[in-house]
């Protein structure tokens, strides 16, 4: 909303400054963006009268003139406009003068001859015909205000106003007014506010002889007011009209199209002026949309409609859209005779839906979605009628057609100035409370507040205590301890949480987030099985769009997606991740479940296999799980995304037999989906699973007492034997004295035989209870000997 201080002025005198003004104004509640002075950008620009005009010497289209600027002597000036004379005045900026757009004008010659500045057109001032309609577009701006050479242009031509810009809450809407804001700055300088109440004499006649209007929708229409005007001359609108449309940055177009605009802007209440000649019947039917019918909007749009739309009707078609636009034929044209004009108060949430669906949005709706005032409606009218009077453009009826919501009662809220106190943490006396609310129109009445009826947002005590509180002042309000006992802290789970996100950070991971919907066409980009469950996932009803039209029931996609831009936008190297969940199908009904899934994705920068198994390995050991096992992946390995990886290159994590985690390198054929060039990998682990069994917290381990006995052992086995398996029958005979198992080398060369492959393990031994002895050492190294012949490997 943006509010001219002229305009203000009618209802309020405010002695600041813009810049106090704004702040004083955000500091009780009206959040001001900014403010701008009209005509900033122009500088050393005068009015000047033309003394003469003659042609220049050496062109045949130039002009010299000879100005007087108020100055002793006039000077001279060449220019190639050709629609001056001389006794008009001008627009003259002055050597070293500004202009819009960073001009600086200097005085020099011209084929010659010498100027001394220049004379300014509308858009050199940044002005167009609809501010001054008699001016032309291609020429030199020939001033007709009352004004005398010498006159600074600003004060000249009414370019000098304040225009405060102001961020209405969605809950304000008596904001979105000239005289909800005179209210709001009243009261925040402890000024009396009176606004004038609207009157007009009007002409005597039969208002029914000129319209007749029918509410069918009472629910969606709760007020509608109807009145016409006869006998209306089309014209420009005076020149302070078009200054304070323009100031709040509404164009001017037209008396009877601006007086609406006016209201609208004044009292906040959107108005609507059908040409009566385009109005079947002279009826007014407020309803629903028939189902095929379609309307040509004011835009020239061609727009269809349906039942839940709301409608104003003639006695044979839509004319309007209620509360959104009025309809082709309902406009003003200059040869309109007579005007029906229309005060209405529509349901905001369905003039927002229906502005929604139709994919427009105009001033009108922004007001009515917010939820507008039914009894704003009849003053509306009526300053609308005294502005057709004090304009002389029409002969207003007398009477009106009203229909629907009159009721006086008022909303109350119970006051208690002793729940508000303690509510704030103020000591405010109920005396002041009542004048902080008196200031904003409120009444109180013993123990109740009579709210007024524009003040839409009002529904508890809570509101009332934040009325107090902003004129009271919130910088006033003092610093208090918390009282009571605060017990709040992170639970388990929530801290093992924060630890994954902080371990993969320390392992050089950037943390992406992704949406939860996506499109199905992701399935298939990861070579998804036809007949996987994860295709069955939660439909969106009423999605953005298809690529975002269901819920994800793997968060793999999504990591490719972020990798895929990545490796596009031609970044050389990337490494992320993602705590994100899953949306898998429940019951008929019911919510689906939703497991958190942590997702990595790493690719360039010398990765490989190892360089996500060491990821993976090093986030287990952050969280306090030990004994995972790695096994190659195959079909039914338990995660249905083991087609997106590389056959050969991508395990399975399993604690206790169940799997964890998948990782490994992502399918040629699913990089080339994705349009990634380069090997890529991946991984994804089942964080809800891995909840009760990791821990955020790391366990205090004294250093050891004794020493540790170290023996190494190279087996020869088949080449087929996983080396994991041969660790794990090592840990097992052992025991509990095992400390450390270390791989250290795998051969396969001329010494052993084909199909056959050397590996040695560092075995570390050590006892809590006392030094190992040889023997103790030897006889655990007899065990692992025996239950490698079991398996088939050979000490070497």
């Amino acid at each position: 909303m943006n509010l001219s201080m002229k305009w203000l002025s009618d209802y309020v005198n405010i002695d600041a400054e813009p810049r106090k003004f704004c702040y004083d104004l955000t500091m009780t509640g009206s959040k001001v963006e900014g403010y701008e002075v009209e005509g900033s950008d122009i500088k050393n620009v005068v009015v000047g009268k033309l003394l003469s005009v003659v042609p220049h010497e050496n062109s045949d289209h130039l002009l010299v003139c000879q100005v007087d600027v108020g100055k002793s002597e006039p000077i001279q000036i060449v220019t190639g406009a050709n629609n001056v004379k001389a006794g008009d005045l001008v627009p003259v900026a002055l050597d070293g003068s500004e202009l819009p757009g960073g001009v600086h004008i200097k005085k020099g010659r011209l084929r010659g001859v010498e100027s001394n500045g220049m004379l300014c057109s509308l858009g050199e001032l940044k002005l167009t015909k609809h501010d001054f309609p008699y001016a032309i577009e291609d020429g030199i701006f020939i001033i007709q205000e009352d004004c005398k050479p010498g006159d600074d242009i600003h004060d000249a031509i009414g370019l000098n106003d304040t225009s405060v810009e102001f961020e209405i809450t969605s809950n304000r809407p008596d904001c979105l007014s000239v005289i909800g804001l005179a209210r709001e700055a009243a009261a925040t300088y402890c000024l009396p506010f009176d606004p004038p109440e609207p009157k007009y004499n009007g002409v005597s006649g039969d208002i029914g002889e000129f319209l007749n209007v029918t509410v069918e929708n009472i629910r969606l229409c709760k007020r509608y007011i109807g009145g016409v005007v006869r006998n209306v001359k089309i014209e420009p609108s005076p020149r302070w009209l078009r200054e304070r449309l323009r100031a709040s940055g509404v164009r001017p177009i037209n008396n009877l199209v601006d007086i609406t605009n006016y209201v609208m802007l004044e009292y906040g209440q959107p108005m609507h002026a059908f040409d009566a000649r385009y109005v079947s019947g002279h009826e007014i039917h407020v309803r629903n949309a028939k189902e095929g019918e379609t309307i040509t909007t004011l835009d020239g749009v061609v727009r269809e409609l349906s039942p839940e739309m709301l409608v104003i009707a003639d006695a044979e078609k839509p004319v309007a859209v209620a509360g959104v636009m009025g309809g082709e034929y309902s406009g003003i044209m200059d040869d309109t005779v007579d005007v029906i004009f229309e005060s209405a108060c529509f349901d905001g949430a369905s003039v927002r839906r229906t502005a929604k669906k139709l994919g427009m949005r105009t001033d009108s709706s922004a007001r009515f979605e917010k939820g507008l005032d039914p009894k704003g409606c009849m003053p509306a009218i009526l300053r609308a009628f005294e502005l057709v009077e004090l304009l002389k453009c029409g002969e207003p009826l007398d009477k009106v057609i009203d229909r629907g919501e009159r009721s006086h009662e008022r909303k109350t809220v119970d006051f208690d100035p002793k729940w508000i106190n303690r509510f704030l943490g103020t000591d405010i006396s109920r005396e002041d409370m009542i004048g902080y609310l008196e200031r904003i129109g409120f009444e109180v009445v013993l123990n109740k507040v009579i709210v007024p009826s524009f003040r839409v947002d009002i529904e508890c005590k809570a509101d009332v205590a934040e009325e107090v509180a902003r004129f009271y002042g919130y910088n006033n309000i003092q610093g208090a301890e918390l009282t009571g006992v605060a017990n709040a802290k992170l639970t388990p789970k929530q801290k093992l949480l924060r630890k994954i996100e902080a371990s993969c950070t320390a392992l050089g991971l950037y943390e992406i987030e992704t949406f939860s919907f996506i499109s199905p066409k992701y399935y298939d980009k990861i070579n998804l099985p036809a007949d996987s469950k994860l295709r069955s996932g939660v439909t969106i009803t009423n999605p953005l769009g298809e690529d975002t039209s269901v819920m994800r029931t793997t968060v793999m996609p999504s990591l490719c997606e972020v990798l895929a831009r990545n490796y596009n936008y031609r970044n050389p190297s990337a490494a992320v991740f993602e705590l994100g969940s899953e949306y898998i199908r429940t019951e008929e009904g019911k919510l689906p479940d939703e497991p958190v899934r942590l997702s990595v994705g790493l690719y360039g920068n010398g990765a490989d296999f190892y360089t996500v198994k060491g990821i993976v390995e090093s986030f287990f050991d952050s969280i306090g799980i030990d004994g995972v096992e790695y096994e190659a992946a195959v079909n039914g390995c338990g995660f249905d995304e083991l087609s997106m990886f590389h056959p050969g290159r991508v395990a399975v994590a399993k604690i206790n037999g169940e799997p964890i985690a998948i990782l490994g390198e992502m399918h040629p054929a699913v990089a080339e989906n994705y349009g990634i060039g380069t090997r890529t990998y991946c991984a994804k682990l089942n964080v809800t699973e891995l909840l009760d069994i990791g821990t955020a917290e790391r366990t205090y381990k004294p250093l050891p007492k004794y020493p540790a006995a170290t023996r190494d052992i190279s087996l020869v086995c088949d080449d087929e034997v996983p080396v994991a398996s041969l660790e794990k029958l090592i840990k097992g005979a052992v025991g509990a004295v095992l400390e450390k198992i270390t791989l250290f080398d795998v051969y396969k060369g001329e010494q052993i035989a084909g199909g056959r492959k050397s590996v040695a393990f560092s075995i570390v031994m050590r006892s809590s209870d006392g030094t190992l002895t040889d023997e103790q050492a030897d006889a655990a190294m007899k065990r692992v000997k025996k239950a490698l012949d079991g398996a088939g490997a050979e000490i070497r």
